[in-house]
């Protein structure tokens, strides 16, 4: 079976990224959130613009 990267909304705090994220690395979503705020402290807002570049780009998934 393909696995395909998409947003999720069930569960979700803000577009479904993260959550999106941990489900397609079979990781929890925790770490992928705490992951993305380090990126976005230490790197000067670079993580809250890949953020919502996600948010546009990836597709919701179907229900």
């Amino acid at each position: 079976m393909e696995k395909k990267l998409y947003r999720i909304e069930q569960g979700k705090m803000l577009c479904g990224v993260c959550m999106g994220i941990s489900d397609y690395l079979n990781i929890d979503v925790t770490v992928i959130r705490l992951i993305w705020a380090v990126l976005t402290v230490f790197s000067a807002g670079t993580g809250l613009l890949l953020y919502v570049v996600a948010a546009i780009i990836m597709p919701e998934k179907p229900a």
